[in-house]
C-alpha cells in the first residue's frame, strides 16, 4: 500500500523478554523492535528492569537510528525489557508521546508498552483529570497507564491491577508491562491486535507478531488470547483469563497490509492470507493480460496469487529504493510526485508494450495510486488493471489503524468507474467483503471488518480526532 502522504499507516508493534538465564535483554529488545520496525517509525524505545530499577530510553525515529551502537551499549542491562516502536494513532508524533511509558507510583515503578487505540480515552482522561490526575502526553496509551495505576492501589498483584482496569478499558490494546518483579502481557477481550509468546531457552518473549521471535531465535509457543492476561515471574508463568470468552474481531487489515508476510497471526499465515486474496481477485475480477505485477511489499504476495490462478505470468515489475523510510520529507506538491518516483522504479522491460495487472494492497485517497500508474504509463505499459486485495475503505478505523475520514476516502466520494477513470488505469477491481473470511479460515477468533462496512464490534467514540487531547 503505497499511500506515503496521505494513507494509511501501520500502528504500533511492542516487545517483551524476562530472561532469568542471562539473556542479553536489550540487544533481545532491539532486534525484536528491527523485525517490527515495520508497524511504526515515527519513534522508539526501550525500557530495562534492573531487579526493580527501571531506566527507559526513547527518541522519536527509526530502531537503527534511535539505538546506536554506543548507546545500546551504555544501556543498563536487568532480567526484564519491554519495547516499543510508534506510529501515531492517538496523539501527535512528539517525543513525549514516545513508549513506553514510565511511571513511578506508590506500589512501585512500571513500564508499559501499547499496540491498539482505546474508544473510550476521552470519557476516561477528563474523569482522571477531574479527580486530579496529570498527563504529561496526549496519547490514549497514557489513559491505560492511569487505570492500572488506580487499580494497583488496591489490588494484590500488577495483574490483578491490569485484570480491573480492563473492566473500564474500551477498544484495542496489546499491552506488555513490566512491573517491579514481573513481565505482564494482555490482550483486550476483543483481540483487535496481535500479540504472541515465544520462548528463548529459559526466557519468556511476547512480541506483536511471530517475526520478532524468529528476529532474536525463540520459537513460537502460542498467540495470545482475545482477553487473556500472562504474569511472568520467577515464580513461573501463569495465566488469568476472566476478560476471555467473547468472539473475537481480530483486524484483517493485519493479513491484508499490515503485519509481515512472514508472520503468523492467530495460527493463520500472512503470506497464505496475501495468497489467497490473489486468487479471489482473479476469479472475481479475471482480465486478458500479459504480465501480473505488484505494488511493493504487500502487493507482491497477491500478485502472485493472481498470477497462479489466472495463469498471467508473474512479472517483477518495479524496484524499491528500501533506503528511504516514512522519514522521507517531501515538501510541495512536485517534491511529493518526485517521491513516489524516488522510492519505486518501474522496470520497463518487464512492462513496455504489455497489458498489465496491477496489484495493490488498497486506495485511501487515490493520490500515490494515480503516481504510480503514471509511472507505468511512462514506463510503456500497454493497458493497466488495478486490482486491490482489499473491500473499499468506506469508514474510519478506532481500533488503532490510522483510516482517514470519510470526506477523504475517494470510495466514498466516487464510483469504481470514476475511481479508475481519476487515477488513470483501464479497469479497476476490489476484493469481495464476502472474501474477506476466506483469506484466514483457521481463524477461530472472528475478523474485524468495519472499516470497509462499518459493523464496529464495540461501539466508536463520540471523538474521533487523534489529536483530541492536543489543546
Amino acid at each position: 500500500m503505497m499511500e506515503w502522504q496521505s494513507g494509511l499507516h501501520e500502528e504500533c508493534g511492542v516487545f517483551g523478554i524476562y530472561s532469568p538465564d542471562g539473556v542479553d535483554v536489550v540487544s533481545a529488545s532491539y532486534h525484536g523492535l528491527y523485525a517490527l520496525q515495520h508497524r511504526g517509525q515515527e519513534s522508539c524505545g526501550i525500557a530495562v528492569n534492573d531487579r526493580g530499577v527501571i531506566s527507559c530510553y526513547k527518541d522519536l525515529g527509526l530502531v537503527g537510528e534511535v539505538f546506536q551502537p554506543s548507546l545500546l551499549e551504555s544501556m543498563e542491562r536487568g532480567q526484564i525489557a519491554i519495547g516499543h516502536c510508534r506510529y501515531a494513532t492517538t496523539g501527535s508524533q512528539v517525543l513525549e508521546n514516545a513508549q513506553p511509558l514510565l511511571i513511578r507510583h506508590r506500589k512501585g515503578n512500571m513500564a508499559l508498552a501499547h499496540n491498539g487505540n482505546l474508544t473510550n480515552a476521552t470519557e476516561l482522561r477528563e474523569e482522571f483529570e477531574l479527580q486530579g490526575d496529570i498527563f504529561y502526553g496526549t496519547s490514549d496509551t497514557e489513559v491505560i497507564a492511569h487505570a492500572i495505576t488506580r487499580a494497583r492501589l488496591t489490588a494484590p498483584s500488577i495483574e490483578a491491577a491490569v485484570e480491573a482496569a480492563m473492566h473500564r478499558l474500551s477498544g484495542a490494546y496489546s499491552l506488555v508491562i513490566t512491573s517491579p518483579r514481573k513481565l505482564i502481557a494482555a490482550r483486550d477481550p476483543m483481540g483487535f491486535r496481535p500479540l504472541c509468546m515465544g520462548r528463548l531457552g529459559e526466557s519468556v518473549i511476547f512480541a506483536s507478531e511471530s517475526c520478532a521471535l524468529d528476529a532474536v531465535g525463540a520459537v513460537f509457543v502460542r498467540d495470545i488470547e482475545p482477553g487473556e492476561i500472562v504474569a511472568v515471574s520467577q515464580e513461573g508463568i501463569t495465566s488469568h483469563k476472566s476478560h476471555c470468552g467473547r468472539r473475537g474481531s481480530q483486524c484483517i487489515f493485519e493479513y491484508i497490509y499490515f503485519a509481515r508476510p512472514d508472520s503468523v497471526i492467530d495460527g493463520c499465515s500472512v503470506h497464505e492470507a496475501r495468497l489467497r486474496a490473489g486468487v479471489l481477485l482473479a476469479r472475481r475480477h479475471p482480465v486478458r493480460a500479459d504480465v501480473v505485477v505488484g505494488v511493493p511489499d504487500s502487493g507482491l504476495d497477491a500478485a502472485l496469487g493472481y498470477s497462479q490462478e489466472s495463469g498471467i505470468p508473474y512479472g517483477v515489475g518495479f524496484v524499491k529504493n528500501r533506503y528511504i523510510g516514512r522519514t522521507f520529507i517531501a515538501p510541495g506538491q512536485k517534491q511529493r510526485e518526485n517521491a513516489v518516483r524516488i522510492k519505486l522504479n518501474p522496470l520497463a522491460s518487464t512492462v513496455q508494450g504489455k497489458r498489465v495487472v496491477l496489484i495493490d494492497d488498497s486506495i485511501v485517497r487515490g493520490t500515490t495510486s494515480r503516481q504510480i500508474v503514471k509511472l507505468l504509463r511512462d514506463a510503456g505499459a500497454k493497458e493497466i488493471h488495478l486490482r486491490l486485495s482489499s473491500p473499499p475503505f468506506l469508514y474510519p478505523c478506532y481500533f488503532g489503524v490510522d483510516v482517514d475520514s470519510r470526506e477523504n476516502l475517494i470510495a466514498c466520494r466516487h464510483s469504481v468507474k470514476e475511481i479508475a477513470w481519476i487515477i488513470g488505469v483501464d479497469s479497476l477491481g476490489y476484493l469481495g467483503v464476502e472474501d474477506l473470511p476466506n483469506l484466514v479460515p483457521r481463524c477461530t477468533h472472528g475478523i474485524c471488518d468495519a472499516c470497509f462496512t462499518g459493523n464496529y464490534p464495540v461501539p466508536p467514540p463520540a471523538v474521533g480526532d487523534k489529536c483530541q487531547f492536543e489543546a
